[in-house]
């Protein structure tokens, strides 16, 4: 149930092939953007026990797909999503190190957790962690990977005669912890960035104080002007009581974009991707996760269902933000749909992550400008509607306009994506 792209378009090409990738970091790099950041999850979405034919579905692995990239772009940052309760510090801190080294300092890692049993059930240990435990792993688990990567001295490795020498000591590493007691030799030297960017997505009172003291970019879903200045207020004031400063954590809501020539003509385009984004099957199963119920028979042009959510069930397996406060969010979903006359599918459009920036590429670099001159955000997430050429017109038609306006870089002025972010480089 994947409510951004659009497969229908005629222009939307593959998930799986090395070419769709590649024209899309490829078109970021040339729009001197920060970073290329993948997505992804552990397990393959299910409602009511089935694939529902939005998803993606045998997308390569992250980590794998970027490191062949790291061979075709040369500045772009790097930024994978890896989960930190099915997998183990050793692995992922070995992985990233390695990326960071084939990219010469350009990779990121956006630390997620799992709370389901759902996505456990792929792994031996299935869902044995508490939900309530999920924050404290990740916090460990990220400390004992910036432990490994530090157990290389930053002039650990000397030439003698042309090869690498290591002296004898690096790379020794003991954590003994809650969640994980481990120890040995690291293998792989100090990454170039001293430690790979860590983006963190939690939105919740844990997420964002695991931000606040660990994180140097959170990726945000508060996308409008002024819910993102209350974000960035609130989570900004965390800092000093981790001895951090406000530039050390970047504030990046995950937005979408429509270009026309006439605001008429971006507007009328954003409402055909809305409908294209969601079809009338799209348009009921989201219905059916909030209300928890087989909701097949209605029409979903028509009214909402007069019965109530059974909040004892879920039949969407693997959406986390639909398993929270479903009885309050279908509340406001009914006052909406009677205060506007709207159909089950009309409210899921309106209600259903409508698209941030509509208009012709002048009035867009201004909204940009906007959010991040008032602190609203420090820059953004781009997710485009299509692949792989959903950047194009953002790179051709609104970079050029931000950089004649002097707030975006005309070209990379260092090699590591911490540089390009403007955070403190580690010795």
């Amino acid at each position: 149930m994947n409510n951004t792209t659009v497969w229908s378009d005629p222009r939307s090409g593959s998930q799986i092939d090395f070419d769709s990738f590649k024209h899309l970091a490829q078109t970021a790099e040339r729009g001197k953007f920060d970073f290329f950041f993948l997505a992804e999850g552990l397990r393959l979405r299910e409602m009511k026990g089935r694939i529902h034919d939005l998803d993606v579905v045998g997308r390569p692995e992250s980590l794998t797909v970027l490191s062949a990239l790291s061979a075709v772009t040369t500045h772009l940052g790097l930024a994978a999503t890896v989960n930190s309760t099915f997998n183990e510090p050793y692995e992922v801190a070995r992985r990233l190190a390695s990326l960071d080294h084939l990219s010469g300092g350009r990779a990121a890692w956006n630390v997620v957790t799992s709370w389901d049993a759902f996505t456990g059930e792929n792994f031996r240990r299935g869902g044995y962690l508490a939900e309530a435990d999920r924050y404290t792993r990740a916090k460990e688990f990220l400390q004992t990977a910036r432990e490994l990567w530090d157990s290389w001295a930053p002039d650990a490795l000397t030439r003698s005669g042309g090869e690498f020498v290591r002296p004898d000591g690096i790379g020794f590493f003991e954590h003994r912890g809650q969640h994980f007691d481990i120890r040995g030799r690291f293998d792989v030297p100090r990454p170039p960035q001293g430690n790979p960017v860590i983006i963190q997505a939690g939105d919740s009172e844990e997420g964002r104080e695991f931000a606040a003291s660990s994180s140097d970019v959170i990726f945000s879903r508060h996308s409008k002007l002024e819910e993102g200045r209350i974000f960035y207020r609130d989570v900004k004031s965390r800092l000093a009581k981790y001895g951090r400063a406000p530039e050390d954590l970047k504030i990046l809501p995950a937005v979408t974009y429509v270009l026309g020539d006439t605001q008429e003509e971006a507007e009328e385009r954003a409402a055909e991707i809305r409908r294209a984004q969601v079809g009338p099957q799209t348009a009921i199963l989201f219905l059916e996760a909030i209300w928890g119920r087989d909701l097949s028979g209605y029409d979903p042009d028509g009214p909402l269902p007069d019965i109530e959510p059974d909040l004892s069930t879920d039949v969407s397996k693997g959406r986390a933000q639909f398993r929270r406060d479903r009885a309050e969010t279908a509340a406001k979903w009914r006052a909406l749909a009677e205060e506007k006359n709207l159909s089950i599918r009309e409210l899921v459009i309106e209600t259903a992550a409508p698209q941030t920036f509509v208009g012709t590429a002048a009035s867009v670099a201004a909204e940009i400008d906007t959010f991040v001159q008032t602190d609203a955000a420090d820059g953004f997430i781009f997710v485009p509607h299509i692949t792989p050429g959903g950047l194009d017109d953002l790179v051709d038609k609104v970079v050029p306009l931000l950089q004649e306006k002097g707030v975006f870089r005309a070209d990379y002025t260092g090699p590591t994506l911490r540089h390009h972010l403007g955070l403190k480089e580690l010795s």
